[in-house]
């Protein structure tokens, strides 16, 4: 069946059209899209060609991930469910991941519509939850299982490298667990979406030495590390602002640039950890994070584009024409 779709069909190319979407069958929900989250990061590095699937770097002789169509999280109304479907109906507003599509180099994507999505990547949306809150849970998740996977106790100070989206998200997840969150990036419209209040503090690292502010900031020590943007040299650079016992966690796509000396995270009996994708336990407690205003969403989206628009909404994204964080796309 046919729908419509944003795809890459070459590095550095935005197209919106036509695509061929399989029948649904039993297990699947049928989904109208109304909001599709672009994902900055991932679905960039996609665009100019740097990795062929979602943890694996491009290297030379390898094939180009094209065409493709990009993406992993909108939001949408169902129009109908297959007959093994019991618990969503059609009328419903949900949340869909991935959606299957044929004629790409991946069958799978995520700014769709309709979407044919199998009901294991689907989410109802709380009657008190507005959709384009919804719209970027897998993102969400990302941020979400970052800033829950190492422990934190009352006080303990966190280094979230990156005022990107997951960055946000991690930086907000800390926070609510009871850490003193010093969020770094190198913008500074991005840092001031991150309100100050106690335990929450921003270092612009364009404007000042990253390691003497966090020194500064945190005296007794740094005792989790989160990088969300990739960069070992960073890591290696605040190592040795870490506490005895501290976490690292990576959670940033580093492509071929990714070797750690592990014997150097033994000296401090540092503890790695390594996040990726998503999975429906951690999908179901951020949602039930989103709708208890733990993590805030709305307030991270900067720009919203009609999905005719992309190419305009990717233009943005790439050449940073002017200072965005969270784009969406708009389906009517």
């Amino acid at each position: 069946m046919k729908a419509r779709a944003v795809y890459f069909p070459d590095r550095l190319r935005v197209e919106f059209g036509d695509v061929t979407v399989p029948e649904p069958g039993p297990s699947d929900v049928v989904v109208q899209t109304k909001y599709s989250f672009i994902s900055n990061g991932t679905e960039g590095s996609f665009l100019r060609g740097e990795r062929i699937n979602g943890e694996t770097a491009y290297r030379p002789g390898d094939v180009w991930p094209f065409p493709i169509a990009p993406g992993y999280q909108s939001t949408g109304i169902v129009e109908s469910v297959g007959s093994a479907v019991t618990d969503i109906h059609p009328g419903q507003w949900v949340f869909a991941a991935l959606g299957r599509v044929e004629g790409m180099y991946e069958p799978w994507g995520g700014h769709i519509s309709p979407k044919v999505t199998d009901r294991s990547q689907i989410w109802a949306v709380p009657e008190s939850v507005s959709p384009v809150a919804v719209s970027g849970l897998v993102l969400a998740q990302v941020g979400y299982n970052s800033g829950t996977r190492p422990e934190v106790k009352a006080g303990d100070t966190a280094l979230i490298i990156g005022d990107g989206l997951v960055g946000h998200w991690t930086a907000q997840t800390l926070h609510q667990r009871g850490a003193n969150v010093i969020l770094a990036g190198r913008h500074a419209d991005r840092l001031a979406l991150f309100r100050d209040s106690p335990g929450r503090r921003c270092v612009n690292a364009a404007t000042e030495d990253l390691a003497a502010a966090v020194r500064r900031l945190a005296p007794e020590g740094v005792h989790i590390l989160v990088d969300t943007v990739g960069s070992i040299a960073t890591i290696r650079e605040l190592f040795p602002l870490l506490t005895h016992n501290s976490h690292i966690v990576s959670t940033g796509f580093h492509g071929a640039d990714c070797l750690m000396d592990i014997q150097l995270l033994r000296f401090k009996e540092c503890t790695l950890h390594s996040p990726s994708g998503w999975e429906k336990r951690r999908m179901d407690e951020t949602l039930d994070w989103i709708a208890a205003g733990h993590l805030e969403v709305e307030s991270l989206i900067t720009h919203r584009f009609p999905v005719e628009k992309a190419a305009e909404a990717w233009e943005l994204i790439l050449d940073k024409s002017e200072p965005s964080l969270g784009v969406l796309l708009t389906w009517d």
